[in-house]
């Protein structure tokens, strides 16, 4: 199976630094964001290759010469020019090189989870449905909170953990590729597409997308460098089960 990461866009939360350096280059623990989870991703057995899907005909380009003969990097790393066109558009582009292999791994570039890919893989085989999301119920607040009752402050929460009402659904997939040939017919009508309203919502009305729960595996959105800073201890955690 392929790995396929996302690492097209700039990030407007995280400028001025994104405009002159892409998202996937946000510096980690000395090394780029996408450096953490290239390496991930190559530890799993299951995963043959690692496929970059970006710009790379601007300020993409750092990203496809840092890792110019990488030795740290055991499997092969594949580069594909996006077209902007959106997260559901720009899969399109991975028609030829998906090639017979019937499902891949998506993973959006600024998602740093160390989730099991071998039990999601799993999961998503026995669910038996043309795409599986991972999603998570709990989430650990950045402020404090406060338990109030008329009024009054009874009891301070600093930085709880709370379960959320509804699914949080991350950056990480495993897609049957034939959903390839659906965006190419609803890119005749349409040239953005946003993979989960454009191609993923209409499937799950058919109950034919799986939600893949991490349960309290940790999880960070790196959408910045001040998002880096703020959330040391949680990253240190994350890198370390990355081990990389």
């Amino acid at each position: 199976m392929k790995a396929v990461i996302l690492a097209g866009g700039r990030g407007t939360r995280g400028r001025p630094f994104t405009d002159h350096i892409p998202k996937a280059m946000i510096p980690v623990q000395g090394r780029p964001l996408i450096y953490h989870v290239v390496r991930y991703l190559s530890k799993f057995d299951i995963i043959d290759s690692i496929i970059i899907l970006g710009d790379f005909s601007g300020i993409g380009k750092q990203i496809e010469k840092y890792f110019e003969n990488h030795i740290s990097v055991k499997k092969p790393i594949k580069f594909i020019q996006d077209s902007q066109s959106g997260t559901g558009g720009d899969l399109i582009h991975l028609s030829s090189t998906i090639g017979k292999n019937k499902e891949f791994i998506l993973w959006f570039v600024d998602n740093l989870c160390p989730v099991d890919i071998n039990k999601m893989y799993r999961f998503h085989k026995d669910s038996k449905t043309i795409a599986t999301i991972a999603v998570r119920r709990y989430r650990k607040e950045e402020t404090g909170f406060a338990i109030v009752n008329n009024g009054i402050i009874e009891e301070f929460k600093e930085k709880p953990t709370i379960e959320l009402q509804m699914a949080e659904c991350l950056g990480i997939y495993i897609i049957n590729s034939e959903i390839i040939n659906k965006i190419k017919i609803k890119k005749q009508k349409k040239k953005d597409l946003n993979l989960s309203y454009d191609i993923l919502q209409p499937l799950s009305r058919k109950r034919k997308i799986a939600a893949y729960d991490i349960g309290k595996t940790q999880w960070l959105d790196i959408d910045s460098p001040t998002r880096v800073d703020r959330n040391k201890e949680l990253i240190d955690s994350i890198i370390k089960k990355f081990g990389t």
